[in-house]
């Protein structure tokens, strides 16, 4: 089975078509633009340097979220194009159960933590147990020492939201906060891939037509609406 994956859902943008366990191509940047500027042609490399077409697909793969609403915007609506011009299944992929997976087999409890501005984190909570990835805790909004205070166990961090607030988490747990190398914060686009894997084996696979970013809150047009 051979997925394009894509992920758009931080300020690093990242692409790649795996074949069951194997990478195929994957590319990655991190520069401060717009992901509409390189996202498709970071798509037409990934083909180019697999040397296959869209039509060689069996399905595509996407964040959809917690993460920048712009990004997820982009990703996702590309993603759906290219499903809809195909007619291959698409599965969207949680952003932090992707950090987590990064972090595989960590002996201790992992939270990714991606920015979400104005002081708060996206975050939850995760274990490996037997090799397979548990979610503990449900995806959520906070401050980044609202998602830490109660933690009395050692912790793996990951995310950008781990970088930014690494100081806050230290001052709050201490000693059982352990944080993950800086190139793990970066969401890789095969980590997507094979996240998605399952899914589109069991034909578990969303509806290209209802599927939609996961914002987690609303955002400030969707607030001020409200007020």
């Amino acid at each position: 089975m051979r997925i394009l994956a894509v992920d758009t859902a931080t300020k690093s943008c990242s692409v790649a078509i795996v074949e069951k366990e194997s990478i195929i191509a994957e590319t990655t940047l991190f520069i401060e633009q717009t992901h509409s500027k390189h996202l498709m042609k970071m798509i037409d490399t990934a083909l180019n340097l697999s040397g296959l077409t869209v039509s060689e697909l069996d399905g595509f793969a996407v964040t959809r979220g917690p993460g920048s609403f712009t990004g997820l915007r982009i990703g996702i609506s590309s993603i759906k194009g290219f499903a809809m011009a195909s007619g291959k299944p698409v599965v969207g992929v949680s952003s932090l159960d992707s950090l987590a997976m990064q972090c595989c087999f960590s002996p201790y409890l992992v939270s990714p933590l991606l920015d979400a501005r104005k002081g708060e984190v996206y975050f939850s909570r995760y274990r490996f147990e037997n090799g397979y990835l548990k979610k503990e805790l449900g995806e959520q909004v906070i401050t980044s020492v609202q998602a830490v205070c109660d933690i009395n166990e050692p912790c793996l961090f990951v995310g950008d939201g781990a970088k930014i607030y690494q100081n806050k988490i230290k001052d709050e747990i201490g000693d059982l906060a352990y944080f993950a190398p800086p190139y793990q914060n970066t969401i890789r686009a095969s980590t997507v891939a094979h996240i998605s894997m399952d899914r589109f084996e069991t034909n578990d696979t969303d509806d290209n037509i209802l599927f939609a970013p996961d914002y987690i809150r609303k955002c400030w047009a969707e607030v001020s609406l409200d007020l």
